[in-house]
């Protein structure tokens, strides 16, 4: 497998709140943490990764950049996704 391919991940059967979660997992950053970074409420991030809600299009480009992920794969699960250290 090349270079390229291991930088781009399809998740595309989990939820939008799902793949928030997964990417901040995956960044070592806690709900609290993240909250803080992108200046919203622990509430409404929470609200974003349980699906109750969901981040206005002003956010999501500082989402993606937070959780060092590609704004297709918030929305679509295709793209680049979060990167796991082995």
């Amino acid at each position: 497998m090349d270079h390229a391919q291991t930088e781009l991940s399809v998740c595309d059967d989990d939820t939008l709140g799902g793949r928030i979660s997964l990417a901040r997992d995956a960044a070592a950053l806690s709900v609290t943490e993240t909250a803080l970074i992108l200046g919203v409420e622990t509430a409404t991030w929470s609200n974003w990764e349980n699906d109750r809600a969901e981040p206005r299009a002003n956010r999501l480009g500082m989402l993606a950049g937070v959780l060092q992920v590609s704004v297709g794969w918030l929305l679509a699960g295709q793209g680049r996704g979060p990167g796991y250290s082995a």
